[in-house]
């Protein structure tokens, strides 16, 4: 309903992570677990840009499903204790299925790895004050939730959301991604540094 984006992350060791896994709907769910299954990958990590709940529906999912915790950071974990809350408030659900158990923090800095390629968490407070991107080097690539999108950013209305923490973040990633960075978003399509530098209002 929020058309979140769920990425499941994997190369030919057959290990992968899944970033933001928003499946609400049994199709939805049916989908990434039928992907996972018919490709033979193993899953390693469930990877968290920020505690919304639309980028968190499918948490209790994979931890049935593949016994993984959300990994996620500390600064979020108001929101991430809160996901059945933000159901009701969003939406006017009662969200039965939220995950209560208890995730992993993951660090500003940290690398993650899987296979043969390592991700590194990249604070990027504003939207949220937990929000991160994840970013492959060695595949010119970045995972970046809701805090860049193409032409756009993410919101800083919600709660515990903080606008000049949102541009001093886009300041930090202009100034140390390469221009020909993928940008993989939490909503809408994949874009690049370079073209969000140059058209992107916020960034100017």
């Amino acid at each position: 309903m929020f058309q979140e984006n769920c990425y499941v992350a994997s190369d030919d060791t057959g290990e992968c992570v899944i970033i933001d896994c928003g499946a609400f709907f049994p199709e939805e769910k049916k989908a990434i677990a039928q992907y996972i299954h018919d490709n033979k990958l193993a899953p390693k990590r469930l990877l968290c840009t920020h505690g919304h709940v639309d980028h968190n529906f499918g948490d209790k999912f994979m931890n049935d499903e593949f016994g993984l915790l959300p990994e996620y950071h500390k600064a979020d974990e108001p929101l991430m204790e809160n996901l059945a809350g933000q159901a009701k408030a969003f939406i006017g659900i009662d969200y039965e299925d939220a995950f209560t158990g208890s995730g992993k923090h993951i660090t500003d800095g940290e690398s993650i790895t899987f296979g043969n390629h390592e991700l590194t968490v990249m604070l990027t407070p504003g939207h949220s004050p937990g929000s991160v991107f994840f970013y492959c080097e060695e595949e010119g690539m970045a995972f970046s939730g809701d805090t860049l999108f193409q032409m756009s950013v993410g919101r800083t209305d919600l709660e515990l959301g903080d606008y000049d923490a949102l541009i001093g973040s886009l300041r930090l990633i202009a100034g140390k991604l390469p221009g020909d960075t993928v940008i993989l978003p939490g909503h809408g399509g994949r874009t690049t540094m370079k073209d969000e530098l140059a058209y992107n209002p916020y960034l100017k």
